[in-house]
């Protein structure tokens, strides 16, 4: 979910002429607390926060957790202090990716002409639906109802004539919300927000606009495209003149993958010992590869993150002989990659694994190598079917069963990507 400003006065009805208004965005509403909700219906109506623990980060917050403060991408130690009463759960990307591809299910049935852009939200041109499900509010309706009967978690909807317009109402429906921004309400919607909800305004724009006096997008708007040009350059300052205006010509496009899958682990203490981090790399490559077959897809590049205890991270990637969704080519590179590192006398705070370049398994045509070890494959589907029946701990490499319940090794179960 976006964290970009909002405006109260857009959170209203601007019109019900949905012609035109094809294109919708639909946002699963806080989508990792959501579905820990699904599964744990006792603590419904209490804060919730998904994450890492102690010194990890916010995955998900609940909107009972928010209500303090609590937001995505916040240390977790932070999100403890501001809403102490929370319940901490551990991420559990495999069961939320089977959720999402329920969602995802759903959204294709109404048109093919879908684009992924995360694992909770997506965005549809339902054009050529009109005539089957009718106008585009009512296809929206049909979704937000279709969603939560079949997975039992919310979603929001906006919905407009383009791609930017359709994400900004969404974000103004939250939650649990459908907005519709009329074709001819595009700009009266825009220039009633603060310039920050634009797409490409972040901090350090956000900063130099202030320095401007350009606080909203109506502002932004009425700004000379040459003062913008010598503030932002001429590539952004176009960009922006052309979104507050409304202009997108982005069409939606389908088949968009996930271009990588990762975890990576804040530790409670800082690390110096290479076999224990060594370990953990062995318990994230599980977690990448059981992720890779869960979403039916090959990496063909496995890539690691350090983060040391003064915050200086690196990052090392390697491209591997074959794509793979085997923990155990992940791990060999991985380890492989964490030899060149130097750890330093005051150790390692974070370490991340992440497979990237992927591609679907069943469409890659890639040979399997000569030195390809069917057992191990074989092995590791087995392994998927027993923690998914008994849990994502039941079974563990051998070489992780003796840190099992030693309270002093640095578990893998980070933030998932």
């Amino acid at each position: 979910m976006s964290r970009a400003p909002r405006s109260a006065q857009a959170r209203r009805s601007w019109g019900d002429d949905d012609t035109g208004a094809t294109i919708l965005h639909v946002d699963m509403d806080a989508f990792f607390a959501s579905v820990e909700l699904l599964d744990h219906p006792e603590l419904r109506g209490r804060p919730v926060i998904v994450g890492g623990e102690h010194r990890g980060v916010v995955s998900a917050a609940s909107y009972e957790a928010r209500a303090f403060g609590v937001h995505s991408a916040m240390p977790v130690a932070r999100a403890r202090a501001l809403c102490p009463q929370a319940v901490v759960l551990p991420g559990r990307h495999r069961r939320y990716a089977e959720v999402s591809a329920q969602v995802m299910t759903v959204m294709g049935e109404v048109t093919p002409v879908m684009e992924k852009v995360s694992i909770d939200e997506a965005f549809l041109d339902v054009t050529g639906a009109l005539r089957r499900m009718g106008p585009p509010v009512a296809i929206a309706r049909w979704l937000r109802r279709e969603i939560r009967s079949r997975t039992g978690v919310p979603a929001s909807v906006g919905v407009a004539a383009t791609k930017h317009v359709a994400k900004l109402a969404s974000a103004h429906a939250k939650p649990d919300g459908l907005l519709l921004v009329p074709a001819a309400a595009t700009v009266e919607f825009l220039h009633s927000l603060p310039v920050g909800a634009l797409w490409g305004v972040g901090e350090k724009t956000g900063v130099v606009l202030e320095r401007h006096g350009i606080d909203t997008v109506a502002e932004l708007a009425a700004t000379p495209l040459r003062a913008l040009h010598r503030m932002l350059g001429v590539a952004a300052g176009q960009r922006l003149h052309e979104l507050a205006w409304g202009i997108d010509p982005r069409g939606v496009t389908p088949g968009r993958e996930e271009k990588s899958v990762g975890t990576e682990t804040t530790f409670d203490v800082d690390w110096t010992d290479r076999r224990v981090l060594e370990r953990v790399l062995l318990e994230q490559a599980h977690q990448c590869a059981a992720r890779l077959r869960a979403e039916g897809m090959l990496a063909a590049t496995v890539a690691i993150k350090v983060r040391m205890a003064d915050f200086t991270t690196l990052t090392r990637s390697r491209t591997l002989g074959a794509p793979t969704d085997l923990a155990r080519d992940i791990v060999t590179a991985a380890r492989e990659l964490f030899a060149g590192v130097e750890i330093p006398a005051d150790g390692v705070r974070l370490l991340g694994v992440r497979a990237e370049r992927l591609s679907r398994a069943a469409s890659t045509g890639v040979q399997a190598t000569l030195d390809e070890n069917v057992h191990q494959a074989r092995a590791e589907r087995a392994m998927d079917g027993v923690r998914a029946r008994f849990g994502s701990q039941v079974l563990r490499p051998a070489s992780l069963l003796e840190t099992r319940h030693d309270p002093a090794f640095p578990s893998a179960r980070g933030d998932i990507s």
